[in-house]
């Protein structure tokens, strides 16, 4: 069975002004995304900051938002590393914690060969019982997992369930479905592709955009599993405008801005991450203005 089918939000790691993790703010965001119909939190991932976190942080917001979730919807913790040891001790950790499943990225700067990737992740789904979704962004990690070697972890670890699937490449998306028999829970990363990926197979997303717009992201999904292919069309289509300024400059700039926007005071970003640029955040608050979201 599936972590979970539909809408997964990729939630912000909200900070104090001090730069310290606000917990009773991220208490409230995922209130807030519970209520917006989000089918899953997924707690530190590349949106939340989490090259950026301590390993004690890191720990902590992955035991703070399965405490704050109350079991009502799944947590799945980022759990990736560029190192195997760190990301088994992260994903031991999370599963102690109480969270429902991992995501695992590539390795980065490092990177991999192939069978260097599936010794990696071969190596963490042994020490954890939790299932797990890959994570396939080469634009941030310079490191690509082929459809054959997705096949290959697929088949030889039960625990691997899924693909988080962010190469923008669907012909690439096509193949791992086709490799993996459409078996392999394949989620959307990129809020672009949601409806396409979903027409070969995929049964979600892990959405950027559902931190500003959680109840948009699940009817997006949900009419498309019931049958409603016009609604699902026309909330992807209502919504590429706004896509595309949350990835004007490197996520999670700004959908963090978004959110100070909307009042929502996720506070800032740390360091190297910068503060939007100003021509962009203004017509990011055009364009959140034009899809109908409430600026404070």
């Amino acid at each position: 069975m599936a972590i979970y089918k539909g809408a997964g939000v990729a939630i912000v790691t909200p900070m104090k002004d001090n730069e310290e993790v606000n917990y009773d703010k991220l208490e409230e965001l995922i209130k807030m995304q519970i209520a917006g119909g989000t089918d899953a939190i997924i707690i530190a991932g590349t949106t939340g900051e989490s090259s950026t976190l301590t390993m004690e942080e890191h720990e902590k917001v992955i035991r703070a938002a399965v405490e704050f979730t109350g079991h009502q919807i799944p947590v799945i913790a980022g759990t990736g590393s560029n190192c195997t040891r760190t990301a088994i001790q992260l994903s031991q950790g999370a599963e102690k914690d109480g969270a429902d499943g991992l995501l695992i990225v590539t390795p980065y700067y490092n990177k991999a060969t192939q069978a260097g990737l599936i010794a990696h992740y071969s190596k963490i789904a042994q020490s954890t019982k939790l299932p797990i979704i890959m994570y396939n962004v080469p634009g941030r990690t310079g490191c690509n997992l082929l459809p054959e070697t997705v096949a290959a972890l697929f088949k030889q670890e039960p625990n691997i369930v899924g693909l988080k699937e962010a190469t923008g490449n669907m012909a690439q998306a096509s193949k791992t479905m086709y490799l993996t028999d459409g078996k392999l829970d394949l989620y959307s990363g990129e809020d672009g592709l949601v409806l396409p990926l979903l027409s070969i197979g995929a049964i979600g997303v892990i959405s950027v955009w559902s931190n500003i717009a959680p109840k948009k992201v699940h009817d997006l999904c949900e009419s498309f599993f019931k049958g409603d292919l016009e609604t699902a069309r026309k909330l992807q289509m209502e919504a590429l405008p706004l896509v595309d300024a949350l990835f004007s400059e490197v996520n999670p700039i700004p959908v963090k801005t978004a959110m100070n926007l909307m009042g929502l005071e996720v506070g800032p970003l740390r360091a190297p991450m910068c503060e939007m640029g100003e021509e962009n955040a203004k017509k990011l608050a055009g364009v959140m203005r034009e899809y109908g979201i409430k600026l404070a």
